[in-house]
């Protein structure tokens, strides 16, 4: 991986800022995406379009998969790909909630190895690359050391604690929320919450740059099934995500049916 993969993604992170700040709180042209899949704004799109430039120009031998742009099967045979949400949590940039994030990430061989989560209206730079660690504005963070599942602070939504998801009684947990998965994934990074839990199938471009920051903060992350995701496949999506220290997912992997 050239070395300065990081710095530009921290770089073009920074640029979609300066566009989301510029549509913020502002009235936006929304359009819903086919197939019930949420709304896409035009700072989506202007967002999607600028990154895939400064991206593709910067390292045109590298493949491009992002939720705003079609996928096409070229990206596959690509050593190296860019894995992009433009702006993650679009919901919450229409309501004018600040925890909205853009999300940018580096794959190599199936695995990520630079990546960088940026929520500008929060001034939160989140980024690592494999082996080197992670940092929140470049200062280091680690995971929490939580082992036990009951009484964790856990990022998640409602209808994942339902009883038919576990095999013996839903654990007992602090619960919260946040819009943007990647978002939710760095929190776990930074120590503010124990665990992330989506048993959803979830896109790449959502968990690709938060999966990397929270690994290299000492978490272990997974699908639901306890595999490790993989990025770069036919079809981009895991089977749910799992993000908390190895003795906390040992448990949650356990209890889950």
């Amino acid at each position: 991986m050239p070395a300065t993969d990081l710095a530009l993604l921290i770089e073009a992170a920074e640029a979609a800022g300066m566009i989301a700040e510029r549509h913020w709180k502002r009235r936006l042209r929304v359009w819903e995406k086919p197939g019930h899949q949420g709304p896409v704004t035009e700072a989506d799109l202007e967002i999607d379009a600028m990154l895939r430039e400064r991206l593709m120009a910067a390292r045109p031998g590298y493949g491009w998969l992002s939720e705003e742009t079609e996928d096409t099967p070229a990206r596959l045979g690509a050593e190296r790909l860019f894995v992009v949400d433009p702006l993650d949590g679009t919901r919450a940039f229409i309501e004018g909630d600040k925890s909205f994030a853009h999300a940018l990430a580096v794959a190599e061989a199936g695995r990520v190895v630079a990546a960088a989560v940026y929520l500008p209206m929060l001034d939160k730079l989140y980024a690592a690359t494999a082996g080197g660690g992670a940092t929140l504005n470049g200062a280091a963070i680690r995971a929490s050391g939580r082992a036990r599942l009951d009484g964790a602070a856990v990022l998640t939504s409602r209808p994942a604690l339902e009883p038919r998801h576990w095999s013996g009684p839903p654990p007992s947990v602090h619960r919260s929320l946040r819009a943007s998965l990647a978002y939710r994934l760095c929190l776990v990074a930074e120590g503010r919450f124990d665990a992330m839990l989506t048993l959803r199938d979830s896109w790449d471009w959502d968990t690709a740059a938060g999966s990397l920051i929270v690994t290299e903060a000492g978490a272990r992350v997974t699908d639901r099934a306890g595999a490790a995701l993989a990025f770069n496949t036919a079809i981009p999506v895991s089977r749910g995500v799992i993000a908390a220290p190895p003795p906390l997912h040992d448990e949650v992997i356990s209890r889950l049916a």
